[in-house]
């Protein structure tokens, strides 16, 4: 017992080197399997978060998130996945049926979060963070933003840009090569 609760303390301190979560990854949202995420286990890494939706022309672009996603895991970039229902009522499925099509369909193994709005209006907390940082908010289903490791730095691509797009690799790339900084 003394030993468990040993381990749990140790735990609970603060690691050396490790720098406090940056202030917007700093929310807990429910994952597609209602599983409460904290979004800063995710600092440090290079984030692309998209806004999806099951029943929309742009669908299809799971599959090249997928492909980025396992080119560059390794490497430190997350792909997070966000389903809305929020643009031509998309994506009407519960967060069961959604997590089933992503997986039937796509075989997505990147993180996906439970159903939630992203639109001005009804965003998530998060959604709302990333629109104030960029100046832009999705208009479609699969708009991208792309995070730096630090959580500072934020770029917006539209639901046109498909994963696979040069810009977009380009400006994954460019992020993951960059010197991790140290507190």
């Amino acid at each position: 017992m003394r030993l468990l609760f040993g381990l749990l303390l140790l735990l609970a301190l603060p690691l050396p080197g490790l720098a406090a979560c940056p202030g917007l990854l700093n929310y807990s949202l429910p994952s597609l399997t209602d599983h409460e995420t904290s979004l800063c286990g995710f600092q440090g890494r290079v984030l692309l978060v998209v806004n999806t939706a099951s029943h929309c022309g742009y669908t299809p672009q799971y599959e090249g998130l997928e492909a980025l996603y396992r080119r560059y895991r390794d490497r430190g970039l997350v792909v997070l996945g966000f389903p809305a229902n929020d643009f031509g009522a998309q994506e009407p499925g519960s967060n069961g049926e959604i997590a089933k099509f992503c997986e039937v369909n796509f075989g997505v193994s990147f993180p996906m979060f439970a159903k939630s709005g992203v639109s001005a209006g009804n965003a998530n907390p998060f959604y709302t963070s990333l629109a104030a940082r960029t100046g832009e908010r999705p208009h479609w289903n699969f708009h991208k933003y792309l995070i730096d490791r630090t959580g500072e730095k934020v770029l917006s691509f539209d639901s046109g840009v498909a994963p696979e797009n040069l810009k977009l690799v380009g400006a994954i790339e460019s992020m993951l090569a960059a010197p991790v900084r140290r507190p």
